[in-house]
């Protein structure tokens, strides 16, 4: 393992070097090299949809790339180097978890969970950082995976509604406010309400244990899946941009799944 990681560790220390590396490694800066970290842990996330294990592998190690790629430009900065970064989460794991390197119990995941999250709170109150309930929920996640850590910390403090029902209740009102601005017409109030009606959808399934990023990515993939098949079907049949026909094709594909 200790090879392994010494070995990405030089490959990239020789990319970055300002005589023999590659014009590209070594022109790269945090900023620029932050969007293909996002990427890579998108495609991780992707081959474990997939259940793709070999993919799986293959997109781990992009994403260790990253962190490899991360920590060197830090090095070269005297910032910090890839030891560091191992020292200090293999640090925060230990007292993360003091139920497995300590003598504190935890029932089960849920308390751990809870008890995860007063770890960080403490953590943020030491460091003198932590003004909110809402600090330390990146800016850069995903909007409504983002909705959902905003919702969930609301939550810890008791600003929350009581159950699914109530945010249902939530969505119809957010609903009809948005048909007040279609009749209105004003697209600034309407961006708006649309947004609140997003951040709605994002409490009901914190309410109801779904994890709201997963939920979309699967209902935009199965109609990705089923769109293919009604174009499939539309062109051998012949039919253009007839919108009742392809409504007709739609539902035979629903069917035939």
């Amino acid at each position: 393992m200790t090879r392994s990681i010494d070995r990405l560790l030089d490959i990239m220390a020789r990319l970055r070097d300002p005589e023999r590396g590659c014009p590209w490694d070594r022109a790269q800066d945090f900023a620029t090299i932050a969007p293909y970290t996002i990427e890579e842990a998108y495609e991780v996330a992707d081959a474990i949809e997939r259940r793709d294990t070999a993919a799986l592998k293959d997109e781990l190690g992009d994403l260790l790339f990253q962190v490899v790629f991360h920590a060197r430009m830090a090095e070269e900065a005297g910032l910090f180097a890839f030891d560091d970064v191992a020292e200090a989460v293999s640090e925060k794991m230990v007292r993360r978890h003091p139920h497995v390197f300590g003598d504190a119990r935890i029932a089960d995941a849920a308390a751990q969970t809870e008890a995860w999250e007063t770890h960080k709170a403490k953590e943020r109150a030491a460091s003198g950082a932590a003004a909110s309930v809402l600090d330390g929920v990146a800016l850069a996640l995903p909007a409504l995976l983002r909705a959902a850590k905003i919702s969930r910390r609301a939550a810890r403090i008791g600003f929350d509604w009581p159950d699914a029902r109530h945010v249902l209740a939530k969505i119809h009102e957010e609903i009809g406010e948005i048909e007040a601005e279609i009749e209105a017409g004003d697209a600034a109030r309407l961006e708006d309400e649309v947004g609140d009606l997003l951040f709605a959808a994002a409490n009901l399934a914190r309410k109801l244990d779904v994890e709201a990023e997963t939920a979309l990515r699967r209902a935009t993939a199965k109609f990705e899946r089923r769109l293919r098949r009604v174009e499939q079907l539309a062109a051998e049949r012949g039919i253009g941009s007839d919108l009742d026909a392809l409504e007709a094709l739609w539902q035979q594909v629903k069917r035939d799944e």
